[in-house]
């Protein structure tokens, strides 16, 4: 095979025995890699029932076949596991430096069981030869200082790490792990799956770039990239030059911008946020993924009153809203120090974002006391208060303890009304974007396998219009332009084709930031493999991997009746361009309905009909949904 090692590694940490399988080319052409090795490894061999913080659990690390090529967009991974916060299934994709050097380890991807008796890492060096070492040292450190103590060990300065910190020894349900200190496996809970295993780290340097089909057209299509990258219209500039949230003004205007928890869509204090009183105060450059023209993270740096550093990067548009306007925090250094703790500690920002405004609005209606928060005036706008909470819930410490739960167990025990104020699906924290509006996103975090994840489908403002981002779309099933509060059958079928190329994008991995059509990476995949691979292909893919992640959850319980969004957004907001906007609850419920039905799954019980499976070529399924 070309354009692949061929080869996926094991690591079983109870018997500290590694193996290597070799799948043939039929497997990887119909799982590709990323999220199709992913659904395909969990729905056959995590055991029904499995406690996802045992170590029966296991955690799948993925590349696919841009992952390691010298091009922009092409260095990610993604990981993998049945998730601590849903119970359900669960994927994250990264970028970084990490990727690539994995890649070229000679291994297309990495597959952890068991449990290590006391904290290891796994150290993969360049000759690809592999290593279960002691990391008791290591237990209690920091990302950051986690990987300085590796590369000093292993004798390696650029090592790359896929590492977690204390939110991910303790077992924090949203505990991310952290590629390189600045890139995050954000959702679902990873780190503390990582953590579960008394795996501090994974570190690699590779050096085995595979051997391509055609590394000529390979390299005319990196160089096109970065000479035409400005020029091309499906690219928004506006990530090289401020990075994510450039629109935070133009959403705050929208009524997209979450405030205090959901209740406003409207923030007083968004100037004070914005990428660009970022770079005119605390910005200090921007930085890229290898390989990468577009550089569109922010790096942030300064000592009062914190000492934030650069190498653990600076907030992304979530991080922004999660850490600031959801907890109605406008004070711009203690949201970036936030940030920082949360990549230094392994938390998802926008679980902890969203479970630390959840107990604000649980303290300010009575719900909680200051003796449940140690005294601490747990308020909207209390921006010390927030940053307590990071520490807390990190080490699990007072408060903290239960807010490391995620907000749907932590509103379960609280009881009192303190469901009304979980905002998540299926026990996953809601992103940044406002259902209320983009009702489209708001069709997929109710109905996608992992919850509210807002990388599932593409925004609602690029359904709007003729643009040529829409027509891209036409190639994965895009009808034609609707607004963005549309739920019409169009709308239904625009959500799920972005829904079915996002999960190919997460197969491929390639980034979204990055604009290659659906033909150029189709045509990545031919000039890397040597395969007749088509569009067609891709989107089968997508479907295969949205399906499986389907049937895992309908395997261990979740069933239609969880795809659903909190109450609050069936009303407005209190302020902003929302107020008095809810969702229509009926239009939404015929939706999901409407988007089974078009998914070829049961348009009562979103079960997936044989006749699909066959179609897919996942038939084997059938047997998961006895």
């Amino acid at each position: 095979m070309k354009g692949v090692a061929g080869k996926i590694l094991r690591a079983d940490l109870t018997s500290r025995r590694i193996t290597v399988d070799q799948p043939d080319e039929v497997f990887y052409r119909t799982y590709l890699g990323g999220a199709g090795f992913i659904s395909y490894y969990m729905l056959k061999e995590i055991p029904r029932g499995t406690d996802p913080l045992s170590p029966e659990n296991k955690l799948i690390l993925a590349g696919g076949p841009m992952t390691g090529l010298g091009m922009g967009g092409a260095t990610r991974d993604c990981a993998g596991a049945k998730s601590p916060l849903t119970g359900g299934f669960a994927k994250s994709e990264c970028g970084g430096f990490f990727p690539m050097d994995f890649k070229r380890t000679g291994y297309d991807a990495l597959i952890v069981e068991g449990k290590a008796d006391k904290p290891v890492y796994i150290w993969i060096n360049p000759e690809g030869e592999v290593e279960v070492r002691n990391a008791s040292h290591l237990w209690g450190k920091t990302c950051l200082e986690a990987q300085d103590a590796i590369a000093q060990e292993v004798g390696e300065q650029l090592v790359r790490t896929a590492a977690i910190g204390p939110g991910g020894e303790n077992l924090v349900r949203f505990a991310s792990i952290m590629n390189d200190l600045k890139d995050a496996h954000g959702r679902g809970g990873m780190g503390a799956v990582m953590g579960s295993k008394n795996l501090k780290a994974i570190a690699v340097r590779g050096r085995q770039i595979p051997e391509l089909a055609d590394p000529d057209r390979v390299r005319e299509m990196a160089q096109w990239l970065s000479r035409n990258l400005f020029d091309i219209k499906l690219f928004n500039r506006g990530f090289s030059d401020w990075g994510t949230g450039a629109a935070m003004e133009a959403f705050n205007e929208a009524g997209n911008f979450p405030t205090n928890n959901f209740a406003e869509g409207y923030f007083d204090g968004t100037t004070k946020l914005t990428p660009k009183t970022i770079a005119e105060t605390v910005r200090v450059g921007m930085e890229g993924c290898a390989a990468c023209p577009v550089r569109c993270k922010k790096m942030v740096e300064f000592d009062e009153p914190y000492k934030v550093d650069r190498r653990n990067c600076g907030p992304e548009y979530e991080s922004l809203g999660s850490l600031g306007s959801c907890c109605g925090v406008d004070y711009l250094k203690t949201v970036c120090r936030a940030n920082e703790l949360c990549n230094l500690y392994s938390l998802d920002t926008i679980s902890t974002g969203v479970t630390i405004s959840f107990a604000m609005e649980c303290f300010e209606n009575g719900i909680l006391t200051r003796d449940d928060t140690g005294g601490i005036e747990l308020r909207f706008g209390n921006a010390e208060a927030m940053l307590q909470m990071v520490e807390m819930i990190a080490r699990r410490e007072g408060i903290g303890d239960l807010l490391a739960e995620g907000c749907r167990r932590a509103a379960e025990k609280l009881g009192r009304g303190a469901e009304a104020l979980a905002m998540h699906v299926k026990g996953l924290e809601i992103p940044m974007h406002e259902p209320r509006l983009k009702q489209g996103m708001g069709l997929l975090y109710a109905a996608e396998a992992a919850g509210a994840d807002h990388c599932a489908g593409f925004q609602d403002t690029l359904f709007m219009e003729e643009t040529p981002g829409f027509d891209h779309l036409r190639g994965a099933g895009a009808v034609r332009p609707v607004r963005a509060n549309d739920l019409s059958p169009t709308k239904v079928a625009n959500a799920r084709a972005s829904h079915v190329y996002a999960m190919f994008q997460d197969s491929v991995l390639c980034c979204q930031f990055v604009p290659w059509t659906m033909s150029q990476q189709v045509e990545v995949v031919r000039a890397a493999t040597g395969w007749e691979y088509t569009v067609h292909e891709a989107m089968k893919l997508g479907e295969r991997v949205a399906t499986l992640g389907r049937i895992f959850n309908i395997r261990e319980g979740i069933t239609a009746a969880e795809d659903h969004l909190p109450a609050r957004f069936f009303s407005g907001t209190r302020r902003g361009a929302l107020k008095d906007v809810g969702l229509d609850r009926e239009a939404m419920q015929q939706a999901i309905k409407t988007f089974y039905a078009m998914m070829g799954w049961d348009s009562e019980t979103g079960i997936p009909r044989k006749e699909k499976l066959a179609e897919l070529g996942i038939d084997w399924a059938a047997e998961y949904l006895q």
